[in-house]
């Protein structure tokens, strides 16, 4: 599955701005509290060095930064008009680079983390094998994207997407159209053992999800 690249760096640099203000309304603040988990999975894994690939406005790499402060951490992002919003947050390293093509060498960090990137990347196998090619042997990528419920919760939730977050986050953000994309990159997104598939397919030996909030998101763990 692929993603068109020059529309998804346009409608997030028409977003960067109202990024950080939409997603925290959209999600009633849950957001922070998914990043919280993340960065403490982090943590255990006690890195030295971590790539944060499609790092935004910076939330994850900020939210890591105080859960590891001894990890040197790279924040990477395609979009500049997002790093100059990281930037101006406090992320210290940062570099414009596409996912696709990252400009480091083999095995140069202890671990990647990627949050709600992946989903919008040209080819989902594609970035995952570039990115575990810059992990060292026996690091570990750390994935947080969104992800569809199941149960009763996936109706009322699938109603929201199409129906509610666009007109609401194109109020906020001033690009409803970025987030119409939003709610159908998310349907077509693979979840759960689906996405467990994938980043086996892309190279990694093991690989687990953890539902969130029931199921409205996941972080995925792979080594």
């Amino acid at each position: 599955m692929s993603q068109d690249p020059k529309f998804v760096q346009a409608a997030f640099a028409s977003i960067a701005p109202r990024y950080v203000l939409a997603n925290h309304v959209l999600s009633l603040g849950i957001d922070v509290l998914w990043r919280k988990r993340v960065a403490k999975i982090v943590r255990g894994l006690n890195p030295g060095s971590l790539l944060d690939v499609a790092t935004g406005t910076g939330d994850l790499a900020l939210e890591i930064g105080k859960f590891c402060p001894n990890t040197e951490i790279t924040a990477t992002d395609f979009c500049p008009e997002m790093l100059e919003v990281a930037t101006k947050a406090g992320v210290p390293n940062t570099m414009v680079a596409d996912a696709m093509n990252l400009p480091f060498g083999e095995g140069e960090f202890d671990a990647v983390t990627v949050a709600f990137g992946l989903r919008n990347m040209e080819s989902w196998v594609g970035a995952a094998k570039e990115m575990r090619r810059v992990i060292r042997p026996g690091g570990s990528l750390v994935i947080l994207d969104f992800s569809l419920p199941e149960g009763l919760m996936r109706g009322p939730y699938r109603a929201y997407l199409h129906h509610v977050l666009p007109k609401l986050a194109g109020a906020i953000a001033g690009n409803r159209g970025a987030y119409e994309y939003l709610s159908e990159s998310i349907e077509r997104f693979p979840s759960g053992a689906e996405m467990e598939d994938l980043l086996k397919e892309a190279g990694f030996v093991s690989a687990a999800s953890i539902p969130l909030t029931g199921g409205i998101s996941s972080i995925y763990v792979a080594s």
